[in-house]
């Protein structure tokens, strides 16, 4: 049997410009799905594969391992798409909205997103679950306040990303850790050596944003009629807000996300039941089929109609032929390729820390999800940082950096198309607003060439040395 072979340059130019050409023909031009797009690149790349001399039982082999290794995100992806359906239901978002727009002032508005999301992030370990519910209060408060829709999604997703790759708790963070053989704490560690001042440096970002946007739109009328709207439609209390509570509480001690995040969901449809009126069974089914409302006010509608796990069916889609796809790439060597052309240059910390960025990106580009880019990217930059002695922990965090905070930036992604269908914008209009991403990828840079921050192990050679001097001296 003829043995397969690594692909040459032109094949992956090839292959990966006609794989750009078909998902952004069927999304810009022709308006069909991008998974379509997906699903038809698996078989371009298994041409590739075939042509390099792979049997098509090891291709499928490696969708199918591709696939399995992004399971509890589709899984979680479900369980949350049940929590916004019966928490809405349930008063718990349009109660968070309503206390958003009693509270918070407009001035101040970008910069509490920020927090609030921070918060919820550092506490729940997941950043889809802190967009799908503080996210769209945040978006429903700033819409309401006037603020530019892209620019409150910004502060969203810096807040949800912050905490999604700092929390212990985060998929994300132990994923990267673990993929780079570092301690999970060891790497949260690390990380706050970039993410504290990259933090304040966004804070301040948002902050006079705020300043400069706050109470330049707001429409007081506006305001008290979105109120209104929700206090004749649900039941405000304080207390609806207790499934939130408990959530947050539950994940930040640690335990399992998915059955916390269902409890969460099924408090919502008791929620539904014992203070909105709602029959108990049609309750539970917005867990899968979304909340419906219509009272006649296309904003409210809008805002509220939305969740459910059916909702999240397409994303769930995207995930599966996402990682597909990005298994059949790793598969075939294509990214290793790829790095092998310019290893050359991989001789400072920071052409090594720049690399892996790049590297990091690409696997969201053309892998399609974040598991993809966190679980390729240490597998083939750990050689570069072993042969110049850096630590791992530097490998954890810039796979982070380029992995996680750049994941909602590519518009068929599955972070991507989660994040804009959640918040009800595309991608390519709040890109430019997600600062912290680019905050974090530039001081992860500067840090590379400057060499902050950078540690080093000890080379094998002078540790043996140390060790025989050591021993001579006894």
């Amino acid at each position: 049997m003829k043995k397969a072979r690594l692909p040459f340059m032109w094949e992956i130019i090839l292959t990966l410009g006609l794989f750009l050409a078909i998902v952004f023909s069927f999304t810009a031009v022709f308006d069909l799905p991008i998974q379509l797009a997906l699903f038809i690149s698996w078989f371009l790349v298994m041409l590739l594969g075939v042509r390099l001399g792979h049997q098509y039982q090891e291709m499928q082999g490696a969708i199918t391992k591709g696939i399995s290794n992004g399971l509890e995100a589709i899984l979680i992806l479900i369980a949350v798409g049940a929590l916004i359906g019966t928490w809405i239901a349930g008063g718990v978002v349009p109660s968070l909205i309503y206390y958003g727009l009693e509270l918070i002032h407009p001035s101040i508005f970008l910069l509490a997103t920020l927090l609030i999301c921070s918060i919820t992030s550092l506490a729940t370990g997941t950043s889809w679950g802190t967009v799908g519910t503080a996210g769209i209060a945040m978006m429903a408060i700033g819409e309401g306040l006037g603020m530019p829709l892209p620019l409150v999604a910004g502060a969203v997703l810096s807040g949800a990303y912050f905490g999604d790759k700092l929390s212990p708790l985060s998929d994300s963070t132990i994923l990267a850790a673990s993929m780079s053989k570092v301690d999970v704490i060891a790497h949260v560690r690390a990380m706050l050596y970039l993410d504290i001042p990259a933090y304040l440096i966004t804070a301040v970002l948002f902050t006079g944003a705020g300043f400069l946007y706050g109470g330049k739109n707001t429409d007081l009328e506006k305001v008290e009629f979105l109120k209104a709207a929700l206090l004749e439609e649900f039941d405000i209390r304080v207390w609806m807000l207790v499934p939130a509570v408990f959530v947050i509480l539950m994940l930040a001690f640690k335990k399992p996300s998915l059955p916390t995040i269902a409890m969460g969901s099924l408090l919502g449809a008791i929620w539904a039941f014992a203070f909105q009126g709602m029959n108990f069974f049609d309750a539970i089914g917005t867990a899968y089929n979304g909340f419906t409302i219509n009272t006649g006010i296309e904003f409210t509608d809008t805002l509220l109609n939305r969740g459910g796990i059916e909702g999240m069916l397409s994303s769930v889609a995207v995930i599966i032929l996402g990682l597909g796809f990005g298994g059949l790439l790793e598969h075939l060597g294509i990214l290793k390729v790829i790095v092998a052309s310019f290893e050359r240059y991989l001789t400072s910390a920071g052409n090594v820390t720049l690399s892996t960025i790049a590297v990091a990106f690409l696997a969201n580009v053309f892998g399609c999800a974040m598991y993809v880019s966190l679980i390729l990217t240490p597998k083939i930059m750990e050689e570069s940082y072993d042969n110049l002695h850096i630590d791992r922990r530097v490998l954890a965090r810039n796979s982070e950096v380029g992995g996680t905070m750049t994941s909602g930036m590519v518009p068929w992604s599955d972070n991507g198309i989660f994040m804009a269908g959640i918040l009800g914008i595309s991608t390519l209009s709040y890109v430019p607003f997600m600062w912290l991403s680019f905050v974090s990828i530039a001081l992860s840079i500067i840090y590379g060439y400057t060499g902050k921050y950078i540690w080093y192990v000890q080379k094998p050679e002078t540790s043996l040395s140390a060790s025989k001097q050591s021993a001579a001296a006894r």
